[in-house]
């Protein structure tokens, strides 16, 4: 069977490049950099993942809205440790036609100045907390570095959750309930992650905290999924955010976010993808199963009628499936559906005509396997299964065994890991001397850990946890 051009195990970054577009995901020819166009098939796919999302949002009391896009510089300038993390990568309207605009506007980077002045305006009591809205949106922000699609982009497909609370305990709660939903979504998309409380000088803007959540890629590098922010009254006193309590006192609610992007669509491909295309998880394919007509002379017409008779049969069960009728050889299209990522083949010939079966391939193994007609939706539906546990098996062993914990630097120094975990006492130039020896970055610490005696490997002192390092995307 064919393969890519360049392997993903011999440089995996110009292999993502490559698979992108021969699967059909995106067109990264654009004038504008960083700006890329999404294909047919990579839109449905994201639709799809957007509605796993909404599942989980709508499970949880979350509303849907959607914000303007532009945002008045007025209240952008609200939030002044917001402004200093987005101000460089922010793309700025300044006129309207020949006119300049009074005062200018932001492509939004992220919504917070947009919603949280409206915030202010829907809460009066305690009655209306919690509030908890979610959108699918474009942002849009200034990357200078180089771009890839869906991992580094300008114009980003991005879903944020914004939640308003009574106080901090229940604001606590909602990232209790974040955590929660970020597992159950990763796990359905076959995607293992690790939580990370973000260091203090690298958390998001505004935040009180941040937590991350970091994917490993076969490149050696992590991927930041997304983040759960919890911000406390940060956003709450600069906007007025306020509610008035059982006790007829005005108090300033207490507020969360969470947030992720297409990089979930980036991590899927180069963690499940092959040398053959991409790989789909069941639960996101598009077409979850696709039916080859393996033609003979003579044999064509019945065979083709089995085919459509099977995908009926598949439709009315609920389950994705297209028939191609396409006049060229079963190779070629097993080489397209292959590149595609479709989770599972079905061929279909003279042969199983007269056993009144067929033949079901497997993409993330290639195992084929005859199967009885009476009894193909069950196996599909088990094979749907097994497939969604060996991605995600997969993918945690190999994340699994690239993390060690370490109690040195030269420890570190000495391993083939990529995720390092290494005793710290929990200063900044501590973190930073660890990040220059080991040329890594800084992800966060455990979010639970016990550390015991250990001492920081940077400067001996006593360890207060561990510092997760690692390279970055």
């Amino acid at each position: 069977m064919p393969e890519t051009k360049v392997k993903k195990e011999e440089d995996f970054h110009e292999w993502y490049n490559e698979i992108v577009e021969l699967a059909d995901l995106c067109d990264k020819r654009y004038p504008i950099k960083g700006m890329n166009v999404w294909k047919p098939h990579g839109w449905r796919i994201m639709q799809n993942i957007d509605n796993l999302i909404r599942e989980e949002m709508f499970s949880t009391n979350h509303k849907e809205v959607y914000f303007p896009l532009l945002i008045p510089e007025s209240l952008f300038k609200k939030e002044e440790e917001h402004i200093e993390g987005f101000f460089q990568e922010v793309f700025w309207v300044t006129h309207a036609g020949d006119n300049e605009l009074e005062e200018r506007w932001l492509l939004r980077p992220t919504s917070e100045t947009a919603m949280y002045p409206i915030f202010a305006l829907w809460i009066r009591s305690h009655s209306d907390l919690p509030l908890k809205i979610f959108q699918i949106v474009n942002t849009f922000r200034y990357e200078t570095k180089q771009t890839r699609a869906f991992i580094r982009v300008r114009e980003i497909h991005f879903f944020e959750a914004h939640t308003a609370h009574v106080d901090f305990e229940d604001a606590e709660r909602q990232i209790e309930e974040y955590k929660e939903i970020a597992s159950r979504f990763f796990r359905k998309l076959c995607i293992p992650f690790i939580f990370n409380k973000r260091p203090e000088w690298d958390k998001f803007a505004g935040a009180y905290y941040t937590i991350s959540m970091d994917a490993l890629m076969p490149s050696g590098r992590t991927l930041q999924l997304g983040s759960i922010h919890q911000y406390r009254d940060n956003f709450a006193r600069p906007y007025n955010i306020k509610y008035e309590d059982v006790n007829g006192e005005h108090k300033y609610c207490h507020q969360t976010t969470y947030g992720m992007s297409e990089r979930i669509l980036g991590a899927i491909v180069g963690i499940h993808g092959d040398n053959r295309g991409i790989v789909l998880p069941p639960v996101i394919s598009p077409i979850k199963v696709v039916i080859i007509p393996i033609i003979f002379k003579g044999k064509e017409r019945e065979v083709l009628e089995k085919c459509r008779e099977i995908n009926d049969r598949l439709k009315e069960a609920g389950i994705e499936s297209h028939v191609d009728e396409r006049e060229d050889t079963p190779g070629s299209k097993f080489y397209d559906w292959e590149l595609k990522g479709v989770p599972l083949r079905i061929e279909i010939g003279p042969k199983e005509l007269e056993k009144r079966t067929v033949v079901i391939a497997r993409r993330d193994t290639g195992e084929r396997v005859e199967v009885s007609e009476d009894n193909l939706l069950d196996e599909v539906r088990r094979l749907f299964d097994l497939i969604s546990e060996n991605l995600y098996r997969r993918a945690e062993e190999f994340m699994k065994n690239h993390i060690a914990t370490v109690d040195t630097i030269e420890e570190a120094k000495n391993s083939r890991a990529y995720i390092f975990e290494l005793p710290w006492c929990g200063e900044k130039d501590c973190a930073l001397r660890m990040e220059e020896e080991l040329d890594l970055k800084t992800l966060g610490e455990p979010l639970h850990v016990d550390i015991g005696d250990k001492r920081c490997a940077a400067c001996g002192g006593r360890a207060k946890t561990f510092v997760r390092l690692a390279k970055t995307y």
